[in-house]
């Protein structure tokens, strides 16, 4: 059994924003087990959904670059201090390597890392990137949000060229990046969500104080209430609008593509934190 040191109370707490008391009590039970406390934390009420629980201590910046509005690459490059992170030179590097992949997906990096090693003075490591490409009418963005740490990439499609050139589109597509930035949505519909990840849900949902001593007819409409509240917080297109809370991603959308006269749909998205676990 792992040793329940204080780092790891407090890497609980960070988590999960529990109480110390709450948190040395769950790995009391759990005999260490990070993850199994996380959720013991969540049966009994006292800890949010936890979406990225396991968190990687790396230093680094998350890059974009854009060609034409066609072509996108978001690219996370991890550092050893925060003091490298900061510096101009390493933020110029990161933008250097992004620019590099969106024109030529095979680019080799590698030289530009050793190189970059060799100028900085620290161990420095290309953790992954991804690179999108329109197919058809619609535009791809990128978002930088809280300097350098999170990035989004999107595709949003639509079906006529005077969509893909109108100022209101191009609009719509930055707003969606600033949701994903801000909201980090799991996917864009409960389709994308494994089903998997849906089942955990239900258990811990199931086996929460919410339901103690309910009915069973209760029990079932408490499960259903808070899964439709989960996939609300999950699912980019059921979260409120951040301009507008009260009015929902895919009814924003639909608002536009009605004023447009097109359908348009969110394709696909990219949202990297630097130090998440993979």
């Amino acid at each position: 059994m792992p040793d329940i040191t204080p780092a790891l109370v407090g890497q609980l707490r960070a988590m999960t924003g529990a109480g110390l008391m709450n948190c040395k009590k769950a790995l009391d039970e759990t005999k260490g087990d990070l993850q199994a406390a996380v959720d013991l934390l969540r049966k009994q009420g006292v800890a949010a959904a936890i979406k990225k629980a396991d968190r990687a201590a790396n230093e680094g910046l998350v890059g974009q670059a854009v060609l034409n509005g066609r072509v996108g690459v978001v690219i996370e490059v991890n550092c050893e201090t925060d003091f490298v992170a900061r510096n101009d030179s390493f933020k110029a590097f990161v933008g250097e390597l992004a620019a590099k992949v969106a024109e030529n997906p095979a680019a080799d990096v590698e030289p530009d890392r050793v190189a970059a090693i060799a100028r900085m003075g620290e161990n420095i490591q290309i953790r992954r990137h991804q690179r999108l490409e329109v197919q058809g009418e619609g535009l791809v963005a990128a978002y930088i949000h809280t300097g350098g740490k999170i990035g989004v990439l999107v595709e949003v499609g639509a079906t006529r060229p005077a969509t893909s050139a109108s100022e209101e589109f191009k609009r719509l597509v930055r707003d969606i990046t600033l949701q994903i930035a801000a909201a980090s949505p799991t996917g864009i519909s409960r389709d994308d969500i494994s089903p998997a990840l849906v089942d955990k849900e239900k258990e811990i949902i199931s086996q929460s104080d919410a339901v103690k001593n309910k009915p069973a007819q209760a029990v079932a409409k408490i499960i259903e209430g808070k899964l439709n509240k989960f996939f609300e917080g999950a699912c980019l297109l059921e979260q409120g609008f951040i301009k507008d809370p009260e009015v929902k991603v895919q009814a924003y959308i639909g608002s536009i593509a009605k004023q447009l006269g097109d359908d348009i749909t969110v394709r696909r998205f990219v949202r990297y934190q630097v130090g998440e676990a993979l």
